[in-house]
Order: C-alpha cells, then structure tokens, then sequence
C-alpha cells in the first residue's frame, strides 16, 4: 500500500473521533452519549495547550500530559501531527485539494511553492508564548532583589561563564563577552530593583483565539452541531443558541475557503500549533529528502505539497508536514523519509528575522498588561460576566481558559455562553452565564462543564462541593452570583400586577426569594353603589370587566358607610361583585357610598445569604426583554472582593 494512502487513513480515522466526540457531546450514559468518550483528548494532544498553561501556571494540568507523547513523537518523526493526525489540517487537505484537482501541473506547483508570508506564523505563534510567559519573565527579572546575595554572585558568575565561553561565536572575542556580560546584568540588575515582587499578574492564556484543536473545537460546538440540532433536531432534543455563533461561524468558514486561494492557507500561514511543531521538526531524527543531488527540476514533487516546503530545492524542514505525497509524485525515486539530510540541502530553521522575533516578542508582552489598564481584575470588574460553577478566581481563569467550548456544548441548558467584547478582547469567546437563553439556569444537581474543561479552568467539583453538603456543609454552597429585583420592571412593584414566578421557581431550601404582602388601590373610574345586600353589590358608571377581578388577588372595600371591612371578591359581572359567604356585610351598604377595589401583591425579595445565583428566576422572570430580576457576579464565591458587605 502506497503511503499517501496511509496517511489518508490515518486521517479519514482521526477526523471521525473528533467528529464523533463533538456529537457524543450530549449527557446520559447510553453508548451515543457522553457517558466515557474522551471528548477532549485532541486537546490534550495539543503541546501548544500544555505549554500555554505551563508557562501561565507554572504547572501542567495532567490530562494535557498526552501533548508529551506529541512532541516526543515529533522529535522522532517530525510534523506528523499536522499531516497524519490534525482534524483541521484534513479539512483544510480535502478542501484544498477539491477546489485545486482541475489545475494544470505547472499551476498547482506554483500554488505549492514557499511563500515568505509563511513565516507569520512564527510571529503569532511569538505574540501567543509571550503574552502567557509575562508573569514567568516577571519573577525572573525580579530575582535580583529577592535572592540572598551568596546566590545571586552565583547566578552572575554563571552567566559570565556561559556568555565567555560562548564569546567567539556571539560577540567577536573576549571584549565582546566582557560587554555582553555587563550589559545583561546591569539590565537584569536594574529591573529586579525597579519591578515589584507583587506587581499586579499581567499573563493571559490566548492561544485559544488561533490555536487549530481549539478552534475546531469551538467551531463545531458552537456552529456546526447547533445547526444539526435546529434542522433535524437528533443530537439535542431542543435547539440550542450561541450568542457569538455568527462571529466564530465567519472565521471557521473563512478559514475553511481560504484553501481555494492557497492550499492549506491556514496550516501555512497563521497556525501557531503548525509553527511550534516547525521549531521542533528542527532537531527530528527523521525527515524528507533528496537522495541524491541529480535532480531534474521536473518540479513534480511540488504539485500536491502541503507545506509548501520546496521539496525540489534546498527543503525547508520546518514547513514540511510530511504528507508524503512529493514520494509519490516523483518520478526518479530521488525523494525518500530519512534520516540523512537531503542530499540537496535543507533550511532547517524557520525564515524569521531577528526584528521580527523581538517585535513580535515585545508585543506579546504588552499586550495582556494594556489591555488591563482598564482594571478589569480591579475596581472596574464587570457585574456581568457570570462564570460557570467551579471556575477558578478570573486572574487564574484567564490563565487557563483556551476558549475550546467545551462546557458550553455539555450544558444541559444552554447558558452557558461564549463571551461577546463586552467583557473585554481577553475575555473574548470565554465562558459566561446568560440566563435569557436556553431552557433553564444553572440547574443544581449539575456539575457537567468542569468535567469536561481539559485545563481546569472550571474546576471538576463534586456535586456535594456544589451543594455545600456532606464535608463542604461549613463552606457552603458554590455561589456563581445574586440575584436582584429591578423595582422599576418588576410586575408587583410597578405595574401592580400580581406575580410570584421568581419565588415560586426559586431552587434553594430554604427559598432565597421570599415575598412580603401589600395591598394597593386598583386604578380604576370610581365604583359608586347603585344597590347591595349581603353578598352583592351593584355598580353605577363605567363597565367592569366581566371575571376580570376573580382571581383571589383582589378585594373590595366601601368608603364612607361604617362597615369598611376589605372583603376578597369571588365573582364580577360588568355592573356587579360578589364576595364569599363567610364574610356579608351587615349592613349593606346604601346607594351612593363609593367602593374601592384593592389588589393583594406579594413582591419579592432577595435574600443575598441564600442566593446562590443559579439565574432560573432570571430566566422565569415574566417580563420580556431585560428581566425584572436578574442575577450578577456579586458575591460569587470565587472571589472574595465581589462580596457583598452590608453594614451594621
């Protein structure tokens, strides 16, 4: 069997895992549910992930421990990820290939040759690392000040030896060393005193944003699958809503079209995860080449290359993706995977200029901090963006978040959503709480999103953590927010109409939303007696409309006679009411007294030590458009600065 043939298997098999986790994204136990499908692994394949998290935590989740095995694997092999295993990759394959079969042999060997854009990858990829690494260079740079002084002599005398002996290849000679080695350490010495220790965290997790796995991930969740549902409606038995679906769904198809300009134009010029494993095919043991230098420049090779990595000339190792198609289509048997170098040279090293490493470094590392000059981890943190339950404080969130989607496909009820630009371009795509969508809130014996978060962002909690019950009872129940009654919109505040949905739906035992009993005057033209007895009365004037007031919500009162006695009405025609028969009036009224109809409202109060902010009385609320209670982050448990504090 030939081995593009090969590949084309390995491919056709691994995109339909991923397809089929994506579907199996439902809950239940049967074997077309979620029940134990790994439906984050190629996530965890993803080193990029793993690095993002390590570098921003210093620490490595152990699920994203698989992302070892990959670059282990392209060590040995080289990119095999992006060729053989890269679900995106595949489309893009497949794509490229269909719009670009028709082509000519001289035109689809120009398409496939290196373009110098290619390397703009590496610069996003730089951008991406940097912006994650800013509190890891931080701790660094502020060394000098925190270290005893025997140890930072150490570290000096070090750093001398590594720059003196490197000096000849670095800096012309001894003189050059001496100068290198002085200027680095008055630089390090002098940011160690300047930075602050404890300086505000600046690093931010955004690789999410470009990264292949995570935006497949976010693209099939979010677009993809909820289209299924809302046509033939088999993966989820109610359609299902995203409020960013229309953004992702633009770039994911543009992304997707884009092959039919340049073949894979997003494996070769944006992926970063492409331009990680293009630095580390650098040093792979095997990888594809020239046997011998007697080529006949029929440029065969090129027609179907992948990368774009000039198989026929001096091969660029880190653009090949070892499709291996330049082994079939050459005809002299000259191209072989091997472990020697190309007979006709290679460029093992990606085409990125010193300006732009540092450029590109530089901005990554500014970015995260100007964007955070509008204080939105301080004083100025948004009301509004509700994360789900188990979910770290948001400095340690954005640490970890990639943006994958993953918990807002399993949410039961659709809530969770992917955060718009209201909360700020970093928290772009992440996870939050919009209780107007779906079928419910955050319903309370659920704990599916941090169950299936590959990098803990939301943590997996247990559901007696959730509940506060068992060993967690003294802590207490997990708050994601707190409810508040809008006064103004509210049905028993402003518009004196009965209503007790938001207590009647409330979760928690005992209830957080109680109400309090008031009796108001109906608006209404005057009711002026005409005839009474007992148990009826008879009106004069405008029309009452008939049943209108038999609710159990209303009561009568006469003004002016000595019985003024609020009695409820049982029944009303258009000139008459009727009240129980437990309660007559003795003496009727007479003709001429003026009655007055009285509303009973039962109007709802919060209270914010029982409210867990689960939003279902958000997403009950009668009201239409923005709800007359709505929850925010306000006293959520993740952090304690969002508390609220009542004074005595």
């Amino acid at each position: 069997m030939k081995i593009v043939n090969v590949r084309r298997i390995s491919q056709v098999f691994f995109l339909f895992w991923f397809l089929w986790f994506c579907i199996s994204m439902n809950l239940g136990d049967e074997w077309g549910q979620l029940r134990g499908w790994p439906v984050g692994w190629f996530l965890e394949l993803d080193p990029l992930t793993g690095l993002g998290t390590l570098l921003t935590t210093r620490t490595l989740y152990k699920g994203l421990l698989w992302g070892v095995m990959t670059v282990v694997g392209t060590l040995f092999l080289g990119r095999f990820f992006c060729g053989w295993v890269c679900p995106f990759g595949t489309l893009h394959q497949v794509l490229g290939y269909l719009g670009h079969r028709k082509k000519s042999v001289p035109e689809r060997a120009r398409l496939n040759r290196y373009r110098k854009g290619q390397t703009v990858k590496y610069g996003i990829l730089i951008v991406l690392l940097s912006a994650a690494a800013v509190d890891l260079a931080r701790s660094v740079l502020v060394l000098p000040r925190t270290l005893p002084p025997i140890i930072l002599i150490i570290l000096l005398s070090g750093l001398f030896a590594i720059i003196w002996l490197a000096g000849k290849q670095i800096t012309r000679g001894r003189k050059g060393s001496m100068a290198l080695f002085t200027a680095l350490a008055t630089l390090w010495l002098a940011a160690g005193w300047i930075l602050q220790p404890g300086a505000a965290t600046s690093a931010s997790l955004q690789i999410g944003l470009l990264d292949p796995i995570a935006l497949l991930y976010r693209s099939v969740n979010l677009v993809i699958v909820p289209l299924m549902d809302n046509s033939i409606g088999i993966l989820s038995p109610n359609p299902r809503y995203y409020t960013e679906s229309g953004l992702i769904g633009v770039i994911f198809f543009s992304a997707i079209l884009l092959n039919l300009v340049i073949p894979r134009f997003y494996c070769r010029f944006i992926c970063p995860l492409g331009a990680l494993f293009g630095v580390l095919s650098r040093y792979s043991l095997w990888r594809i080449g020239k046997k011998a230098a007697d080529c006949t420049d029929c440029h065969l090779c090129e027609t179907h290359c992948e990368g774009g990595c000039d198989p026929s000339r001096k091969i660029k190792t880190a653009e090949c993706t070892l499709c291996m198609n330049c082994l079939t289509e050459c005809h002299h048997d000259l191209v072989r995977y091997q472990t020697e170098p190309s007979a006709t040279g290679e460029i093992p090293f990606p085409d990125v200029s010193r300006r732009v490493f540092f450029l590109a470094l530089a901005s990554g590392m500014m970015t995260i901090p100007t964007l955070r000059l509008g204080g939105n981890l301080g004083r100025a943190w948004h009301p509004g963006l509700i994360r789900p339950p188990g979910a770290l404080g948001e400095s340690d969130f954005l640490h970890r978040c990639i943006k994958c989607g993953q918990c807002m496909r399993i949410c039961p009820t659709n809530v969770i959503q992917p955060a718009g630009m209201d909360f700020g371009f970093e928290g772009l795509w992440t996870p939050v709480l919009n209780f107007r969508i779906g079928s419910s809130g955050c319903q309370l014996n659920c704990i599916a999103c941090g169950h299936v978060c590959p990098t803990s962002a939301i943590r997996a909690i247990p559901l007696s953590e959730k509940l506060g019950s068992g060993e967690f009872s003294r802590k207490g129940p997990v708050r994601i927010g707190t409810a508040f009654v809008d006064r103004g919109r509210c049905l028993p505040f402003a518009m004196n109409t009965p209503c007790i949905v938001c207590q009647e739906n409330c979760p928690v035992s005992p209830k957080a939303i109680t109400t309090r009993e008031v009796l108001s005057r109906v608006d209404i033209p005057v009711l002026q007696v005409a005839a009474a007895g007992a148990f009826t009365i008879g009106f004069n004037g405008k029309p009452l409309i008939p049943g209108r007031y038999e609710t159990g919500d209303y009561y009568i009162r006469i003004n002016g006679g000595s019985d003024k006695m609020v009695r409820p009405v049982l029944t009303n025609t258009r000139q008459s009411i009727t009240i129980p028969d437990s309660q007559p009036m003795d003496p009727p009224p007479g003709p001429g007294n003026v009655a007055e109809l009285i509303i009973r409202l039962q109007r709802p109060h919060v209270d914010p030590s029982k409210c867990i902010g689960c939003g279902i009385c958000e997403h009950e609320c009668p009201v239409r458009g923005r709800r007359a209670i709505r929850v925010t982050a306000d006293n959520e448990s993740r952090d304690r600065d969002h508390g609220i504090i009542i004074s005595a």
